[in-house]
């Protein structure tokens, strides 16, 4: 799919042509709109290729006056009940005409850049570096709402954790450990990008630019520390869900042992009294009575020990 903006009045609003000083906004390219692009702005057909590479790292690369920056976005994923979060490459290439970007899948992303358009910061898309910043926000935000949403599915999923027990839930819970792992690695490297992008060596910026880039480089460390926050309370959570699984199974085994043993008394006497021997009693017309009042009682004083050892 192909989309064009353009800047109003610091707003972006569709345009109908490609034109100098628009946004180009590939999104699940085809072969043809490829083919169109590289044709009309002499885009450099590897630039289009690196951010369809699914495993392509966040980077930075100038060659023949075209800038490509490589940034991982967030990607939610539904799987039934379970969400689990990965990370894709954004492509943006800036060159003396357009700004264009690449992605593999639509995202929400591109209804963010478009909201906050004018809001968060003015676009002129004949200075491309208004238009960077306003992504790059986007995305450190985008994160951080994602972030605070695993926060709320974590605590949601140790609650059904330590209710049932069910593998169900493990699941979950592993799902988002993965989840957290992807926006590390993501959101570290996003951070490098920022970091050379602010050593002005690729854009010329001005001061008011570096001002802007430092905001939004705490917005993405902001969402480095959370992430590491919540990584360390899930293996917390999984370290006392082990715990508490072991801690269950020992009382379970206990339980079953003393009932064993209980349940032993009755067998041992009955076995006794069923060899074919001469046995006290066995004149006795009340024998049988007498013999299981004997077993049940001992079964009943040493339930009576097991349950004042708590072992019941």
């Amino acid at each position: 799919m192909l989309r064009i903006y353009r800047s109003e009045n610091g707003f972006l609003i569709p345009a109908e042509k490609p034109l100098p000083g628009t946004w180009v906004a590939l999104v699940a390219p085809t072969e043809e709109e490829l083919r169109f692009v590289e044709t009309r702005f002499g885009i450099l057909p590897d630039f289009l290729k690196y951010p369809l590479d699914e495993e392509e790292r966040p980077r930075i690369e100038i060659e023949e006056k075209q800038l490509l920056i490589i940034f991982h976005i967030p990607d939610p994923r539904h799987e039934g009940d379970i969400i689990r979060y990965e990370t894709i490459p954004l492509g943006i290439i800036i060159t003396e005409e357009v700004v264009l970007t690449i992605c593999l899948k639509e995202n929400l992303l591109f209804e963010e850049i478009l909201a906050q358009s004018g809001r968060v910061q003015k676009v002129d898309l004949e200075r491309p570096v208004s238009f960077l910043f306003l992504l790059f926000y986007c995305v450190a935000n985008l994160y951080l709402r994602y972030l605070r949403l695993i926060d709320r599915l974590i605590e949601d999923y140790e609650r059904e954790l330590y209710r049932s027990f069910r593998n169900r839930e493990l699941v979950k819970i592993l799902s988002l450990e993965k989840s957290l792992v992807y926006f590390s690695t993501a959101l570290r490297g996003n951070d490098v990008v920022l970091t050379r992008i602010q050593s002005g060596r690729y854009l010329r910026l001005t001061e008011e630019d570096h001002e802007a880039l430092e905001d939004i480089q705490i917005e993405n460390r902001q969402a480095i520390e959370m992430t590491k926050i919540y990584s360390d309370i899930l293996t917390g959570t999984m370290d006392a869900y082990a715990s508490i699984i072991g801690n269950n199974l020992n009382v379970v085994m206990k339980f079953l042992t003393a009932l064993a043993i209980v349940l032993a008394m009755p067998t041992l006497i009955s076995s006794i009294y069923g060899m074919n021997i001469r046995l006290p009693l066995q004149n006795n017309p009340h024998a049988f009575w007498i013999v299981m009042g004997i077993s049940f009682g001992i079964s009943i004083l040493t339930a009576i020990y097991f349950v004042k050892k708590r072992l019941f």
